[in-house]
């Protein structure tokens, strides 16, 4: 059971943030200021000392579930890199009012960003959707473009979400006991248009990994966003080496369907792929 980070704590989601924004960067999903990380708290202390500088914010859409939240989220254009470092020149805090449909942005007097990531929509989005459908205090979302899973996205052959999935799966015994779900591959559409974040939030009401084709992925978790680091990892370690086996003129066929029914049935894992 991987452990919860201390959601009332809001030094420690921007520590937890910088966790997981170090891990994407060690493996190479968040070149430059690409990628993003929200983590959206029912109560949040510490506010005012990490973020003294306050004004009005405009939601991209209502949020009515998270009404009194706080969603702490990577800014335009920042590196997830250097959110270990410097979080609150970095991370933005938006505390969503009593009816949901009005914030204040809350920032550090070192911020270094105009605006919260553009594909602040699709997060706030997923995190009023997952809130509102589970009843739950915390909720966090991971953008990245982990570069194999993004290769094999660009692949017409692969656009389903059952054919992707078994590509991935087939690897290693360990993912499908991690994503027995498999994962949602979307087709391309404009990042941070309103069409990309319908489909991320419908995508991941039934899969906690979106593929958003030739750009990157969409991951949630309820326990951290480094846990929604580790689903990253599994899936780009599946497509990582289903390219160095394609590299290799395609030799073999990975684990077949009944060596993973095997290992699903010893792990009591629930799946519809096999």
């Amino acid at each position: 059971m991987k452990k919860k980070i201390n959601a009332a704590d809001a030094a420690a989601l921007l520590r937890a943030m910088g966790a997981a924004g170090r891990r994407l960067d060690a493996i190479k999903a968040c070149e430059a200021g690409a990628g993003n990380i929200s983590v959206a708290a029912r109560k949040v202390a510490g506010l005012e000392e990490l973020f003294p500088v306050s004004e009005e914010f405009e939601l991209p859409d209502p949020a009515p579930a998270l009404a009194g939240w706080t969603v702490l989220v990577t800014g335009s254009g920042c590196r997830l890199r250097d959110v270990a470092e410097a979080p609150t020149a970095n991370v933005a805090a938006v505390v969503v009012g009593d009816k949901g449909t009005a914030a204040l942005l809350r920032s550090g007097e070192d911020r270094a960003y105009k605006t919260p990531t553009s594909e602040f929509n699709s997060h706030l989005a997923v995190h009023q959707d997952q809130v509102s459908s589970r009843g739950l205090d915390l909720h966090c979302v991971v953008h990245a473009q982990p570069p194999h899973l993004v290769a094999l996205s660009h692949r017409a052959d692969l656009a389903g979400s059952a054919v992707f999935s078994r590509r991935i799966l087939r690897w290693e015994p360990e993912t499908i006991v991690q994503l027995p779900e498999g994962l949602a591959v979307l087709p391309f559409m404009v990042p941070g248009s309103d069409e990309l974040r319908a489909a991320s939030v419908a995508a991941l009401r039934t899969h906690r990994i979106a593929i958003w084709s030739k750009h990157g992925l969409l991951t949630r978790s309820d326990v951290s966003p480094l846990q929604a680091v580790d689903l990253i990892e599994y899936a780009e370690t599946g497509a990582m080496y289903d390219q160095a086996n394609t590299a290799c003129g395609s030799p073999s066929r990975g684990l077949t369907r009944a060596e993973l029914r095997a290992v699903a049935q010893a792990f009591n894992v629930e799946t519809s792929l096999l």
